[in-house]
């Protein structure tokens, strides 16, 4: 190539040269001249060749183009050995949160962390905070979703009574494209605009519509559909039981609507229509004894929503329910009667310093309506408040119901204040206090109830 290069630019610079009788002395001269001329030209054109780069066009290094080689080797092998231990597009999470809390009418103060919700109750005081949880989600290449989450005495099995660690084992399958699903298993309840784990709340406790009107858990299956901004799901399941007793055959109805207008607000609906546990203890057999009560058919609906403009922020949530003869107080001739409430819920939160944030909440339930009667409460409970007002009676010295077919109108405000220490760890401080319109709080010190309770905690949620 180099040789024809020269051969022509030999010809080209000899044609320049007028045609001319020459004599050999010249022809010499010209002939040494023209050499000189493409040795010259040679050697401009070699430096040329001389200074072309070396590297790849992307300007690496002839050594930085094999360690980039042998990288691409290695990580395809890491991803190979992945996929083959079925790690690929698997995520690990959890959290937990040890909580110190303090409360008046049960004089009573200590931490509270990983302590079984069943053997105390479920209360406003001892709901899920305190404690620990483990998430493991696992997608496959088609969209299939799985979804495993423990949480040991202090999730949904602890809370139905039956003693699981299982907070959640579902499995979402996507049947006509990856907007449309099928999904299955044990699913915690997806109503109102709080949420169970304390990396998602504000707050320590619940609110009021929360801890005493929506359902704790879903066992069946049902759909999930994706449609731009909306995203709908429903199921028919056993609610608040993994397994429904002899004779019951009938499932609930559950299903959530959400609206999203971007992710900085939205709201939604929630509804349950079918047949739940009835714990009334108001029917007796001859010697005294509780008779058990069927599943009763159980009504609840409720509505929410949400607003956030920079550091401000806003929820609300508006809820109804009922359950047949599920009331407290039963009707003069010893029938069972309904249960019915209603309330509201409003929360305001303020980053008045980015890791600073302050928050408060207010909740209202009316559950008046004979004798009062809740979703999983049938009888009187001192401790949260629920049921007729009671007064000392003078003859003889014992606390009765001042009026039995009339419940109570229970209120709660919350003020909270967090501090995000870094990423994973937020410290939260919380005083709640809890009113009625008649003395339904028993204080176990002097035996006496009284209208207002107070509770303050604080608690160190750590997530990864």
């Amino acid at each position: 190539m180099r040789t024809f290069k020269s051969t022509a630019l030999a010809l080209a610079l000899a044609a320049a040269f007028p045609v001319m009788a020459q004599s050999n002395a010249e022809v010499l001269q010209e002939l040494k001249a023209l050499k000189a001329k493409v040795a010259e030209l040679e050697a401009k054109l070699a430096a040329k060749d001389a200074a072309k780069p070396t590297t790849p066009q992307w300007g690496m290094t002839p050594e930085q183009a094999r360690e980039l080689s042998r990288v691409a080797v290695k990580a395809e092998a890491v991803e190979d050995a992945i996929e083959a231990q079925g790690l690929k597009m698997l995520k690990i999470s959890g959290f937990m949160d040890p909580t110190y809390l303090w409360n008046q009418r049960q004089n009573r103060a200590g931490f509270q962390f990983l302590n079984p919700v069943a053997s105390d109750g479920y209360n406003y005081d001892n709901s899920y905070f305190g404690g620990a949880y483990l998430d493991i989600t696992k997608e496959m290449d088609g969209g299939t979703r799985f979804k495993f989450t423990l949480v040991p005495n202090r999730g949904t099995g602890s809370v139905i009574g039956d003693g699981s660690v299982v907070q959640e084992a579902s499995v979402s399958i996507p049947l006509t494209n990856l907007q449309t699903r099928f999904i299955a298993g044990q699913i915690p309840d997806w109503s109102g605009y709080e949420y169970q784990q304390a990396t998602l709340n504000k707050l320590i406790t619940h609110n009021l519509l929360y801890d005493f009107t929506l359902p704790t858990l879903y066992t069946g299956a049902g759909m999930e559909y994706t449609r731009g901004k909306w995203l709908m799901k429903f199921m028919f399941n056993n609610m608040n039981t993994s397994k429904r007793p002899s004779g019951e055959k009938a499932p609930a109805f559950a299903y959530r609507v959400d609206y999203s207008k971007g992710e900085f607000q939205g709201f939604g609906f929630a509804g349950v229509h079918g047949k739940a546990p009835n714990f009334s203890g108001n029917v007796l057999d001859t010697d005294g004894n509780v008779v058990g009560q069927p599943d009763s058919r159980v009504d609840l609906f409720e509505a929410d929503a949400y607003f956030i403009r920079g550091d401000f922020t806003w929820q609300g949530q508006l809820s109804y329910g009922r359950q047949r003869n599920a009331s407290i107080t039963p009707a003069a001739d010893g029938s069972l009667r309904d249960a019915s409430w209603w309330g509201a819920s409003t929360l305001l939160a303020y980053k008045f310093i980015p890791r600073w944030e302050v928050v408060g909440r207010l909740d209202y339930l009316n559950n008046t309506k004979n004798g009062g009667g809740l979703l999983g409460y049938t009888s009187a409970d001192g401790r949260n408040g629920i049921g007729p007002g009671m007064a000392l009676n003078a003859d003889s010295g014992a606390w009765e119901p001042i009026d039995p077919d009339r419940g109570t109108k229970r209120m709660a405000l919350s003020l909270g204040l967090s501090y995000q220490f870094n990423m994973n760890t937020t410290f939260k401080t919380e005083y709640r206090l809890d009113r009625a319109d008649q003395p339904v709080f028993l204080d176990v010190r002097s035996g006496e109830y009284r209208k207002t309770n107070s509770v303050f905690g604080t608690s160190v949620v750590v997530s990864f």
